[in-house]
């Protein structure tokens, strides 16, 4: 995952600065078509009367557990609503601070790029949304 020029600007502040930061309560995972810029641009998010919608997950220890050697990864299951229509072949995932619009946080290329189709329920298993830093 790679975050985004909005969170790395916050955190190069916060600690190099004391500039505060407040990390958002609620995250919001999505989905993206095409790979985000770092600047956040370029996110293709399926639209239109599809079903979909960014998944709020709280932010939390229990969501997100603590790290270990650099790296984190979801603590519980993260799952789309239902499709209702196709949602075309997905990439790439994004971590939104808003449900709709907002800045984004991070995103990362899927291993496995999917074509979303009606009927079909995209989700993260438990420890497949990976977080790191080096």
């Amino acid at each position: 995952m790679s975050f985004g020029d909005y969170l790395e600007n916050k955190l190069l502040d916060h600690v190099f600065g004391a500039s505060a930061y407040t990390a958002p309560a609620t995250l919001y995972i999505g989905l993206s078509t095409t790979a985000p810029t770092d600047a956040g641009g370029n996110i293709s998010e399926p639209s239109g009367a599809a079903g979909y919608a960014r998944v709020p997950v709280t932010n939390n220890l229990t969501n997100f557990p603590a790290a270990v050697s650099g790296a984190k990864a979801n603590g519980t299951a993260i799952a789309f609503p239902t499709a209702t229509a196709s949602w075309s072949t997905v990439t790439h995932f994004i971590i939104m601070d808003l449900a709709s619009g907002g800045n984004m946080v991070g995103s990362g290329s899927l291993t496995n790029p999917k074509t979303i189709d009606s009927g079909d329920t995209a989700s993260f298993a438990i420890g497949d949304l990976d977080i790191t830093l080096d």
